[in-house]
């Protein structure tokens, strides 16, 4: 490897640990194995090592590694650790040949050389929803394809709209979703919660206000930003939004709303189960825009990545693995196990047609943008770290969202 690769990989290192701050997921540890050309095995990494042996995922692993005629060796990591030690990993030519990975961090592998693009091994991306497909963009070129996304929306309590005489079907934009949360306060009820804390969670969250006011991440002091943050600050102002979610996560968040108090709790298709079991009467609203329509939220879900090889020849065998994973059936398996939307309308249809409660969630996630799309690619981590501080600052009431946008700015320039 030439030492200009490895600057490029020690530095992607760096901005991984700052990417996948936030990230949750359970721990797990294991490595590749170089020898498996000669012996027909073929290494994949995931972040679910909440799947053990004997669940329906690793054997679907192992049935893709059947019908490409070869064995599969399967390492689940944890989310922040996967990132760095694939990195290590392409350092020591030690790449797996299967690759998993949170979709921000796609760019940051692209950038350091260790992925081969769509076009290097002929994998047909052609029915992955654009909006989903971008998030694993960088340059022009496309690395990997999603294994399924999952998005935020309004969970909202129709136990408490009913209490405040609250029309779901009125809330389209900013203003008539403030004035249902004003009923909802006169009613002695409490209005919406989620989490703006101080990470990469509370930037996720924000977004969807942040893109609903058409503001780009590229000019955090725009109007459009400042008109955002002002929405969250006069929640907390009028007591529609409690204090609390400065220091929420999205996880606190929804343990507020499942208290069946709050009209209103942002969050996302993983609280599904949670919310069945918490046998509440609910429903879900997509994020609505300023003005009118759905506001885009961000993108949550792996890709399934290819890492650069030395011995091309394994090239052939990976790309039958890889549409294995991503065939429309297996799709459907996997996402309905792991609550994600189908990154294809054929299969979002399907799921949609087994489960009516996805409808809004399919509509969420056809809005959805990719944190790291418009090229920003590594640029991302910085820009959020940036705009989490200015949510920070301008809630708790230390500066202005004016000034804590404009500060913030500053800082990424």
């Amino acid at each position: 490897m030439h030492s200009t690769s490895r600057r490029r990989l020690a530095a992607a290192a760096l901005s991984t640990a700052v990417c996948l701050t936030g990230a949750a997921c359970s721990s797990g540890s294991g490595g590749s194995d170089s020898q498996g050309a000669a012996d027909g095995t073929y290494t994949i990494w995931d972040p679910y090592p909440q799947f053990a042996k004997g669940s329906a995922w690793t054997k679907l692993l192992d049935k893709c590694g059947t019908e490409a005629g070869v064995k599969v060796k399967r390492t689940g990591f944890d989310t922040s650790d996967l990132a760095n030690k694939t990195l290590l990993a392409a350092q020591q030519g030690n790449s797996p040949d299967v690759l998993i990975v949170d979709n921000p961090v796609v760019s940051t592998l692209a950038e350091a050389g260790v992925l081969t693009t769509t076009d290097d091994i002929k994998l047909d991306t052609s029915k992955v929803d654009p909006n989903l497909l971008a998030a694993g963009q960088s340059d022009g070129k496309t690395y990997g394809t999603p294994i399924g996304a999952n998005t935020l929306a309004l969970y909202y309590s129709k136990k408490v709209l009913k209490a405040a005489g609250v029309d779901v079907a009125s809330i389209k934009d900013w203003l008539s979703l403030t004035a249902a949360l004003g009923k909802v306060k006169r009613a002695g009820k409490k209005g919406i919660t989620f989490s703006a804390i101080g990470t990469e969670e509370g930037s996720f969250q924000f977004l969807p206000w942040f893109w609903g006011a058409d503001a780009k991440l590229t000019q955090l002091d725009s109007t459009q930003a400042e008109s955002a943050l002002a929405l969250w600050k006069d929640w907390l102002k009028q007591g529609y939004a409690p204090n609390s979610v400065l220091n929420n996560t999205q996880t606190t968040s929804w343990q507020e709303f499942a208290t069946g108090d709050y009209a209103f709790g942002e969050n996302g298709t993983w609280q599904l189960a949670n919310a069945k079991k918490a046998g509440l009467d609910y429903g879900v609203l997509p994020i609505p825009a300023a003005t009118q329509g759905t506001a885009s939220a961000p993108t949550g879900g792996e890709f399934v990545t290819v890492p650069v090889q030395e011995d091309t020849g394994r090239y052939a065998t990976t790309k039958k693995l890889t549409a294995c994973l991503t065939s429309t059936q297996n799709l459907y398996d996997t996402d309905t196990t792991l609550s994600y939307v189908a990154p294809t309308s054929e299969v979002q249809d399907k799921q949609v047609a087994a489960n009516a409660e996805l409808k809004p969630w399919v509509e969420a996630v056809k809005s959805a943008k990719g944190r790291t799309s418009d090229d920003l690619g590594t640029k991302y981590p910085k820009i959020s770290e940036q705009l989490w501080k200015a949510v920070q600052s301008a809630l708790s009431g230390s500066t202005s969202p004016k000034d804590a946008l404009a500060a913030a700015q500053s800082a990424v320039k």
